[in-house]
């Protein structure tokens, strides 16, 4: 299967200009949010060291703290499974559903609140092909679901859409009026549809923010109110959770809830921060503790931080590559440049062009609320990219090309004194010609200077 990379997918997306402006402007938007949520706390720097420091200690010790977690979680009555990969995740919630909800004559009904790592194991598509009704509860989520896509962004799933396109996909799947696009009209018509799929649930899913190891209990934040709505209604709750998903103590936990939604919508706290501890009586609650190459990631020496991610989406928000490529053009569960430090570690052949789709600007790892250092991990996936031979034919050649030319100080002059004389004399058209160089797509070219600055240098001084 021919793969598309991402800048053949990043180039599709930019063909429609006034959208990827809009794009770019809008989640700057929510990163300037960000900024005027965070300067008020002058103690913001302390609690992002607090919380990468409480992270360290805990994915050292990640062993214990998830064996602590799931004897207290089996003491509150919650029944723990663990899964290996997403095939075992995804047939563990299967048996849950089938086993927990046997109803003649229908299909077993699910409702899930908001969860990035079923995203990363495809189970929707596995369950709805196994016979289950599956409705995405979470607003974006559900209007992705309905036009068959993925989720571009991890916080604001439906962020590439414009009102007129979410108004055309409920004209067609709700009967709304066609050419309505009011945002209160179209979200009055998605919460009376899901208000009916709430009631009818038999099992409700949702993710996991912060797994509690000291109490076994479990957060979900959300906005929306949809995880609270479909857990209370239904009579099951599955809870699905990767490994890095624990802290130790529930003291610990407000140094990430005042980090969270600052850094993800630029609000103090999101709307609805719900404990989860013990079944109702009458109910049953499962969690679902996955790896899916986490392990192996917290292994490599030089990534282990990047587990330390609580899935804010800041630096997506403030990455211009993500701005104007959209999330869709990474091909990943999670995009943006936690996505492209997080994808070669599951396919290193599929993602090896997402650590390219960066300007090594660091302003991903200056936002991020737990200090992962974002842009040196990119750089380092790069010299695994390379050493695995997996660099594109013109790139691999490029570099050794440049290697060479930078080697050679003499050969390096007459290159550049040849380059600046071609750029004045060549006529535009072919310096520039798109096929040719690239580069030349989304940039244009000084005037090419008389002298380098070596000349002149050695000249003036």
């Amino acid at each position: 299967m021919n793969h598309q990379n991402h800048p053949e997918l990043a180039e599709a997306f930019n063909k429609d200009f006034e959208r990827t402006t809009w794009h770019d402007e809008t989640l700057w938007f929510v990163r300037q949010k960000r900024d005027k949520a965070v300067y008020p706390i002058p103690e913001f720097q302390d609690l992002r060291t607090l919380a990468s420091e409480i992270k360290d200690h805990t994915l050292s010790n990640l062993d214990n703290y998830l064996i602590e977690f799931e004897q207290n979680a089996i003491k509150n009555g919650v029944k723990v499974h663990w899964a290996a990969d997403a095939a075992e995740h995804n047939q563990i919630v299967m048996d849950i559903i089938k086993n927990s909800s046997k109803v003649e004559g229908r299909n077993p009904r699910l409702v899930k609140s908001k969860s990035m790592l079923t995203e990363e194991c495809h189970l929707n598509g596995f369950l709805e092909k196994n016979n289950i009704d599956v409705v995405d509860t979470d607003l974006g989520e559900r209007i992705v679901q309905f036009r068959n896509e993925p989720p571009s962004h991890i916080v604001l799933p439906a962020i590439h859409l414009k009102k007129e396109d979410v108004g055309e996909t409920f004209h067609e799947h709700l009967g709304t009026t066609k050419g309505e696009k009011d945002p209160q009209v179209l979200t009055e018509a998605a919460r009376q549809h899901l208000r009916e799929k709430f009631v009818a649930a038999d099992v409700a899913l949702t993710g996991v923010n912060f797994a509690i190891a000291e109490t076994g209990s479990f957060v979900v934040c959300t906005n929306e109110g949809n995880a609270d709505l479909g857990v209370n209604l239904a009579k099951v709750h599955i809870a699905c959770m990767g490994i890095e998903k624990i802290i130790p103590k529930l003291h610990h936990l407000s140094v990430y809830t005042r980090l969270l939604a600052r850094s993800a919508t630029g609000q103090p706290v999101t709307t609805y921060t719900s404990h989860f501890t013990k079944p109702v009586e009458g109910k049953e609650m499962h969690i679902v503790i996955v790896d899916n190459g986490r392990t192996q990631q917290l292994g490599r020496a030089d990534f282990r931080n990047s587990l330390k991610c609580i899935r804010c989406g800041a630096c997506m928000n403030t990455c211009p590559v993500y701005r104007r490529s959209g999330g869709h053009s990474y091909d990943f569960t999670v995009p943006g440049p936690i996505g492209a430090i997080l994808s070669p570690n599951i396919d290193l052949h599929k993602h090896k062009s997402l650590p390219f789709a960066s300007t090594l600007c660091g302003s991903c790892s200056d936002v991020c609320p737990v200090k992962i250092d974002i842009h040196v991990q990119l750089y380092k996936w790069r010299q695994i990219v390379g050493q695995a031979n997996e660099l594109s034919t013109t790139k691999k050649w490029g570099m050794k090309g440049m290697a060479k030319v930078l080697s050679m100080p003499k050969v390096y002059d007459l290159s550049g004194k040849l380059a600046r004389g071609a750029l004045r004399i060549l006529p535009h058209g072919l310096t520039h010609n798109q096929s040719m160089n690239p580069w030349a797509k989304a940039r244009e070219l000084p005037d090419a200077p008389k002298q380098s600055f070596k000349e002149w240098y050695e000249k003036n001084r």
